[in-house]
């Protein structure tokens, strides 16, 4: 009976959780001119994006565009007999007249 039950082992003082404190360097003490640097980084990731965004929203309405131009009909504007003619060339050979 005493087999099947997990064996408890003896808590240590540190607990697995707690990284060691050699290994996290103590936070830098708050600099409120780095403030202004993190504040224009910020703005400028911002418009960067809204560039991007509005550069994208080009290029959908383009393709939009180009989709529907593709899954419209071909209208053919030209006169049925507009067409005859390119057919027809001219002879390359003048007939001598008599």
């Amino acid at each position: 009976m005493g087999e099947d039950a997990p064996t408890v082992q003896p808590s240590s003082t540190v607990s697995e959780t707690d990284p060691p404190p050699s290994l996290t360097p103590p936070p830098p003490p708050f600099d409120p001119s780095r403030m202004v640097g993190i504040i224009k980084r910020k703005a400028l990731i911002k418009d960067l994006a809204s560039a991007y965004h509005t550069e994208c929203l080009s290029y959908c309405q383009e393709l939009l565009e180009l989709q529907r131009k593709w899954e419209e009909p071909f209208i053919d504007l030209r006169p049925p007999e507009d067409s005859r003619r390119d057919i027809l060339r001219p002879s390359k050979r003048v007939k001598k007249s008599r």
